[in-house]
């Protein structure tokens, strides 16, 4: 069942949290690929130096809403990177999906990243864009709604199993550098939901 557009309709902080353990799905050539998050980084509006929304441009606007959707963008001339868009609609907001640990299709995952163990297939926003096929393309899908690229619910993950630490490689002022507005799920994930 795929996560509702409320899920997004909330503080973005709060998003980036309830989003570990919920399971992204790509669907790509017919084949069903998917793993559970396991890092999220939270970026907020004006007020947050690290965001790509501190100031409203063409690439930013869709981080003003409506929530639910996918903001992919590339990074570093070679990499493309996912976020949630989050927040009511005008308010900006967008959670980077940072990690996966991967559930289905995971022969075609580790193929499509040259042969990739499983633990490095998607540990990081540029992999599992690689892994999962999504490009600038997929810009603007509804993750609520979509059936190539959407979000499930997934596994619960708990409290004492997050790590809240500050961001990582994040440019800004001290604010920026040093919120703890990235969430890891820091034991060992299940490879399913029970």
């Amino acid at each position: 069942m795929h996560l509702a557009r409320a899920f997004f309709d909330r503080d973005t902080v709060t998003v980036a949290r309830s989003l570990l353990g919920q399971r992204l799905v790509r669907v790509l050539d017919g084949e069903r690929l998917s793993g559970l998050i396991a890092e999220t980084e939270a970026y907020g509006g004006p007020d947050d130096e690290a965001s790509h929304a501190r100031r409203r441009t063409p690439r930013s606007a869709i981080m003003y809403g409506p929530p639910g959707l996918a903001y992919v963008y590339f990074v570093y001339g070679m990499y493309f990177c996912l976020n949630a868009v989050t927040e009511s609609d005008g308010q900006p907001g967008a959670v980077l999906i940072r990690a996966l640990v991967p559930q289905e299709g995971i022969a075609t995952l580790r193929a499509r990243r040259g042969g990739a163990s499983l633990r490095e297939v998607a540990n990081g926003p540029g992999k599992l864009c690689l892994a999962l096929g999504i490009t600038r393309a997929l810009n603007g899908v509804d993750l609520t709604a979509g059936s190539e690229l959407f979000l499930e619910e997934g596994c619960e993950v708990l409290p004492e199993q997050v790590v809240a630490t500050p961001r990582i490689g994040v440019r800004g002022n001290e604010a920026a550098r040093s919120r703890p507005w990235r969430f890891a799920w820091h034991r060992t994930p299940p490879d399913r939901c029970v």
